[in-house]
């Protein structure tokens, strides 16, 4: 009988977890913090060429754009501001 080569291909395991999940050289860790369990989903519009633009920055930044976009919404609207609309 011959034996089966092991399967590579989609679903196979990585060798090294550290080689592959480490991101850019000098990529800093949001600074927005991490979603609550029971956190709202926001769905929005934008046009292709935003979407990629904005997956192109979080793959520069080794974020998500979940990440970058909850950064920006934190910053733009921090907790307890009383902006009088």
């Amino acid at each position: 009988m011959t034996t089966r080569k092991p399967r590579t291909g989609f679903a196979s395991r990585p060798g090294a977890a550290d080689a592959w999940i480490a991101g850019p050289e000098g990529a800093e860790a949001p600074t927005a913090p991490s979603p609550p369990v029971n956190s709202a989903r926001l769905t929005i519009d934008v046009t292709p060429q935003l979407r990629q633009r904005l997956k192109l920055a979080a793959l520069q930044r080794g974020a998500t754009v979940a990440d970058m976009l909850r950064t920006l919404l934190h910053r733009e609207y921090p907790d307890g501001e009383e902006n009088g609309s």
